[in-house]
């Protein structure tokens, strides 16, 4: 019997990333293709992608998920806010999606959608409530509770790397000061690694971590003190919510131990020890295929649905 297959879409500030994903959560069909920049050059793409996609099937194509980054407005089914497509804020993204694509499509926001396919298909298996914190060039989050993913009300919920940790720290996009992003993410290390070392020539994370790797104690200082503050973010996240799983993907997580080590200790001081008792503080499983592998499987829980 052929097997079907659902379509994800995770489209990023750089780069749009895509595949076919079977019922056990393995990839068919992968690709990438760059960002455009405006509305009309985004549709264009998907539809292109979407009729490639069509013919390199290997079974029929039940349906279609899309992770936007942004705000996703459940109630307006609209794209309210979008850091890295401002032509998408207020769009009706969803009928111009509907008008490309011959199958059921569904929408919502990227860092849920990650946290969705490691859920159903990566380190979060067989758990029932699990919080995942995606650390980059931002951070990110998506909830499940009691089995399934927690949107708010509005479809908001998640936003866990604007959690004010620090009422001191450095201003944040969003408007506030001291937002987890703005002193954990992938930028705010290497700022820091420059204050401390002088070496304004460092402008990447991952020389950062080779300098950390080979003992430099600048490089070490920057990510024990990117680890006190993620940590203080965790702590904040079991006492409120007590999950199973705190699972930490992005692309500050190839630090490995280096990174994690560091993190569950200090998640460890600033929780409460009851909820923390029961929780895991883990690497996510799915890397950069996440977001992609959680819009399918997302797509496809309401095309069961439907029948």
């Amino acid at each position: 019997m052929t097997s079907s297959y659902n379509a994800g879409f995770d489209i990023g500030g750089t780069q749009i990333k895509y595949g076919l994903v079977d019922p056990e959560g393995r990839l068919a069909v992968k690709g990438k293709v760059r960002s455009p920049e405006t509305m009309a050059g985004m549709l264009a793409v998907i539809g292109e992608t979407w009729a490639s996609l069509k013919k390199k099937a290997p079974g029929p194509i039940r349906a279609c998920g899309f992770g936007i980054a942004g705000f996703y407005g459940t109630r307006e089914r609209k794209i309210l806010q979008s850091p890295n497509f401002p032509s998408l804020n207020g769009y009706p993204i969803l009928p111009a999606l509907r008008r490309t694509i011959d199958v059921p499509v569904r929408i919502g926001n990227d860092a849920n959608m990650a946290a969705y396919g490691e859920f159903r298909h990566g380190a979060g298996r067989g758990v029932r409530s699990l919080v995942l914190l995606t650390v980059g060039t931002g951070i990110g989050g998506g909830l499940i509770l009691n089995g399934k993913l927690w949107q708010g009300e509005g479809g908001f919920a998640g936003e866990l790397g604007h959690i004010t940790v620090n009422p001191d720290g450095e201003p944040c996009g969003c408007g506030r000061r001291g937002c987890l992003e703005t002193e954990a993410s992938a930028p705010r290390l290497v700022r820091r690694y420059r204050a401390l070392s002088g070496r304004t020539e460092v402008t990447d994370s991952r020389e950062v971590y080779l300098r950390a790797k080979a003992g430099d104690p600048d490089a070490l200082a920057s990510f024990r003190e990117l680890a006190r503050w993620l940590g203080i973010g965790i702590g904040i996240i079991v006492t409120a919510l007590d999950p199973e799983k705190i699972l930490i993907g992005g692309g500050v997580v190839s630090a490995g131990r280096l990174l994690l080590d560091p993190v569950v200790e200090e998640a460890r001081r600033w929780s409460h020890p009851i909820p923390f008792a029961g929780c895991r503080v883990e690497k996510a499983a799915l890397g950069n295929d996440a977001g992609l592998v959680g819009a399918a499987a997302w797509a496809g829980l309401r095309a069961g649905r439907r029948g």
